[in-house]
């Protein structure tokens, strides 16, 4: 068991974590503030991004994930949007939605 490498199953559960993590915050997001909240987590992803050149090993490695996270999310808020608008997803009674 000396050989066994775990690094590969640990970051592929941080990545299914932070996964589970950006989906409910995109989904808040979108209802809360709508698709103008985008840049809320782009520039975080890029600074997690410019961090993750500066660590070594594994935090290198978590940096980065957190931060493409962050950016893949700012795609998915316009999705949801898009969602909302076509009745798959629910909208908030106190916001105008437009395409």
């Amino acid at each position: 068991m000396e050989h066994i490498n775990y690094i590969g199953p640990l970051l592929g559960l941080f990545a299914f974590i932070a996964i589970g993590i950006f989906h409910p915050i995109v989904i808040k997001m979108e209802y809360h503030l709508g698709k103008k909240s985008w840049w809320i987590l782009l520039f975080p992803g890029i600074i997690f991004i410019i961090l993750s050149m500066f660590f070594k090993d594994i935090l290198s490695v978590v940096f980065g994930v957190f931060g493409f996270a962050c950016i893949w999310s700012t795609i998915e808020i316009f999705k949801q949007h898009e969602r909302v608008i076509n009745g798959r997803a629910k909208k908030n009674p106190k916001r105008e939605y437009l395409k």
